[in-house]
């Protein structure tokens, strides 16, 4: 396309940005809440509708790990750390195990960390196996119901697979003593071995403090149509290309990293959550998983989420009108961009804009320190208060067994 065919939409940008959404708009109608039923369960209290019983175990399954590499705490994983605190403390937590809806095992397996910060996962599993044959020991819960009453956090790429590459992730499934648990696990998408129907999509970890520190005043003009910092190709892991991200980062960068519209690099300035911003689009595309933490700083700084990402499960989706927030592009249509965004009526792109005010909506993706009402700590206590009562299946005739012990990857069963 010509420079001159730009001419149109970056009017559009200047009408849309410069004058409608900051001043007038802000003023005259800041924010809506979300209508229906997904609204009511956003603000929903699980306080009273659910008790979780927390086991103790040895500290060489969380804390002594989190000893070892202090970055746990500020990576994208970090949502098994923060939801073990918030539990110990919250007023949903029993000690009486007999009067528990819940069990919820502490174990932090992303937090054996690369020198570049990347949770190494082939020995999550054995440490996985050796939590659950503990607590299959020590009490008489897990075995009653062979952890259908049981939680895990497993914030893995791919969930409880535990790698980082689909194929493989594909090719070792689900961790089998997992298969009756309900998995709380970032990784969604449909039709998936690594997605159980029954898990519960939660945000990747963002750090609340850091985003709070880079606001911007609220009335500053979205100047920017379209930002994205990131990877479009994976060398390293990847040098043939056409398999990371499906293709799909790649086609951005060949088909717009010359179009004014779009403000796209591999380049991560210090002014990154500034420049989220001061933008009205900001695309989310896949990785080597579905996911980024893209879609918190999206909702978080107002920048409209462009999901690039085939058969995503959104975070707390029945609480959350993605929809009605984002923009969602199929991988195939990417080079097409440019004529989608550009297409949005500007009532709608105002709309979106109101709904991401909504500072429930915000709060829904954070895991702050101290806990807050609404955020996605309680999101997920939600979660698993709808899916009571448990069903009469969850418990096992005497004698029966399901789980098969010794099934997976022979390298899985050594000890821990």
């Amino acid at each position: 396309m010509g420079k001159g065919s730009w001419l149109l939409p970056l009017l559009l940008v200047s009408s849309l940005l410069g004058t409608i959404s900051v001043q007038e708009l802000e003023q005259r109608h800041r924010t809506e809440r979300i209508s229906g039923s997904a609204g009511d369960v956003l603000e929903d209290d699980p306080v009273g509708r659910l008790k979780v019983f927390v086991y103790e175990l040895p500290s060489k399954y969380n804390k002594k790990i989190l000893q070892k590499d202090s970055r746990c705490l500020t990576h994208m994983f970090a949502a098994e750390i923060f939801m073990h605190r918030f539990l110990l403390s919250s007023p949903v937590r029993t000690l009486n195990p007999e009067e528990a809806d819940w069990f919820y095992t502490p174990v932090y397996t992303t937090c054996d960390l690369t020198p570049n910060g990347l949770p190494l996962p082939f020995k999550s599993p054995r440490m996985m196996r050796s939590a659950i044959q503990l607590i299959a020991s020590n009490w008489p819960y897990w075995n009653r119901s062979e952890g259908a009453d049981h939680f895990f956090v497993v914030p893995h790429d791919f969930g409880a697979c535990f790698h980082y590459q689909e194929e493989k992730a594909i090719e070792r499934g689900i961790l089998p003593l997992l298969q009756r648990a309900t998995l709380v696990q970032t990784f969604g998408q449909r039709n998936h071995v690594c997605l159980k129907e029954s898990s519960i999509i939660i945000p990747p970890y963002a750090p609340p403090q850091k985003m709070q520190a880079h606001l911007i005043p609220p009335d500053t003009p979205r100047s920017i149509f379209v930002y994205f910092r990131g990877l479009f190709y994976d060398v390293g892991n990847d040098p043939e290309g056409g398999y990371y991200a499906r293709g799909a980062r790649a086609s951005v960068w060949e088909n717009f990293k010359d179009n004014p519209l779009f403000d796209i690099s591999t380049e991560h300035p210090i002014t990154y959550y500034e420049d989220m911003q001061r933008a009205v689009f900001c695309l989310c595309p896949l990785g080597w998983a579905p996911w980024s933490p893209r879609l918190v700083e999206g909702v978080i700084f107002g920048c409209i989420p462009v999901i690039i990402a085939d058969d995503i499960v959104l975070p707390f989706a029945d609480a959350i009108p993605w929809e009605d927030i984002g923009v969602f592009v199929a991988e195939k249509d990417v080079p097409k961009l440019d004529t989608i965004l550009t297409s949005i009526p500007p009532e709608v792109v105002l709309r979106k804009q109101r709904l991401l005010a909504n500072p429930s909506m915000k709060q829904a993706m954070l895991f702050p320190q101290p806990a807050q009402p609404g955020d996605a700590f309680h999101q997920i206590l939600n979660g698993l208060a709808r899916k009571l009562p448990h069903p009469r299946n969850a418990y096992l005739k005497p004698g029966e067994k399901i789980l098969n012990w010794t099934a997976g990857p022979v390298g899985d069963l050594k000890p821990w």
